[in-house]
């Protein structure tokens, strides 16, 4: 069964969410605060998604030096919980951000999803 791919990148303002049915087909798009009103805020996610599509999601929080060192949000340290976690609606894991040559904008509207959608479908290859 082919899974969603579920990316959260945490900067300064927000956390973009970016979910794609395959790595051209984007399905999910968001801004989201960067404090989760709860703990449990991650796993509801994932499982709200995948019970809603039918598909297990395979979801990444990126982690680079800049995010993790400056941005005021405790996405990385409620993480902690479940990283590496596997259950039958989805699995979670960190990557990092390696920057890449610039790539056609596919992705309009809500602000610039371009780098999100190219670490997200490179840790989906994996």
């Amino acid at each position: 069964m082919e899974s969603i791919w579920l990316g959260l990148w945490p900067n300064k303002r927000a956390t973009q969410v970016l979910a794609l049915r395959s790595p051209s087909e984007p399905m999910l798009k968001a801004t989201l605060s960067l404090q989760p009103s709860s703990v449990r805020a991650l796993t509801a996610l994932f499982e709200a998604i995948a019970l809603w599509e039918g598909r297990p999601v395979r979801a990444v929080l990126v982690a680079d030096e800049s995010s993790t060192s400056f941005c005021p949000t405790t996405l990385y340290r409620d993480s902690f919980a479940i990283y590496g976690e596997r259950t039958a609606l989805y699995e979670f894991e960190w990557v990092s951000h390696v920057p890449a040559r610039r790539r056609r904008p596919g992705l309009a509207g809500i602000g610039n999803f371009v780098d999100l959608e190219r670490v997200l479908v490179r840790a989906a290859a994996r």
